[in-house]
């Protein structure tokens, strides 16, 4: 018999100890419609506490969100959260998106900035008639109805941040205007989690702070957004990735042992919700959530029928 700890915190502990929650990003094309939609029946009888949505700078792209998130409310027993952000549009512009989000019987929102419309890493600058900040778009959200509001946060740190202090009080800043959870960008230092949340609760500040776990499906490919949205990438990955390009397979099963690994330490470290960057991909999220212990649930079938 093993005498892991984390075979003895499991056996202390039940799967309704843990939430998770799932990242998507709506389709381009049919092809990747079928993906994603293949991906959200996967994972929809782990019982998520909520999906989010992204959502980006261009109108096409805002259309297939609202078209995504409007499917999962009506054909799902999913809470879908909508990603919002202030780049390229004007306040009024942002506010019809709310109350559309709202009609279509959305009740949460991750609020966001959003990254700028030349890319990330390039300079961000708001729109002259838009929202200043994400906190400015966090007030607006929760004047209009009665949202729960997601923010973002960042374990080593924003890139634009001058200091610790200026990334903490835009947290707070946000907090303020009516957010209750901060979900974090990636990061596969643990302790870069931990100094965070220790950081963040210096300041007063207590909402959950839930980590931000990507499954890497292509390390190149992580790298890369890495380096240019400032978080860090161990020597230690990049060697358990090395020689892995062209052998999708391997890659998936050394993926899936890093992600469970960093998942198994945050847990046994007191962590109990985390949500995951599937990149619309469902098997290696599906099994890190079973290592977690969640299981296989029966879904109510939903009624497309009006009462």
């Amino acid at each position: 018999m093993s005498n892991s700890p984390h075979d003895r915190r499991f056996r202390l502990n039940s799967a309704s100890d843990i939430a998770v929650s799932f990242e998507f990003f709506p389709p381009k094309n049919e092809r990747m419609e079928e993906q994603l939609w293949s991906s959200i029946k996967r994972l929809e009888p782990l019982s998520p506490s909520f999906v989010s949505v992204t959502y980006g700078a261009g109108g096409s792209t805002r259309e297939r969100t609202h078209a995504t998130v409007s499917r999962i409310v009506k054909e799902t027993s999913l809470k879908p959260a909508a990603h919002l952000t202030c780049v390229d549009a004007s306040k009024e512009e942002v506010d019809e998106v709310i109350r559309a989000y709202w009609d279509a019987g959305v009740r949460h929102i991750v609020a966001l900035r959003g990254d700028p419309a030349a890319g990330v890493g390039s300079q961000y600058s708001p729109h002259e008639n838009g929202y200043q900040s994400t906190a400015d778009l966090v007030a607006s959200i929760k004047r209009i109805g009665d949202f729960e509001v997601s923010v973002s946060a960042y374990p080593e740190r924003h890139p634009e941040s001058r200091s610790w202090d200026v990334e903490i009080d835009v947290l707070k800043a946000k907090v303020d205007a009516g957010a209750t959870r901060a979900i974090t960008q990636f990061f596969f230092d643990n302790s870069d989690y931990f100094r965070y949340v220790e950081r963040v609760q210096a300041a007063g500040i207590n909402i959950p702070i839930i980590p931000g776990i990507v499954p890497v499906h292509s390390f190149k490919g992580i790298a890369g957004f890495a380096r240019r949205t400032g978080a860090s990438v161990p020597s230690w990955l990049a060697r358990r990735f090395e020689g892995l390009d062209d052998d999708l397979r391997t890659r998936e099963l050394v993926a899936a042992a890093v992600a469970a690994e960093q998942v198994l330490d945050l847990f046994d470290q007191g962590v109990d919700a985390f949500h995951f960057y599937t990149m619309n991909k469902a098997d290696l999220v599906y099994a890190i959530c079973h290592m977690l212990g969640l299981r296989h649930q029966e879904q109510p079938v939903k009624s497309t029928v009006a009462a």
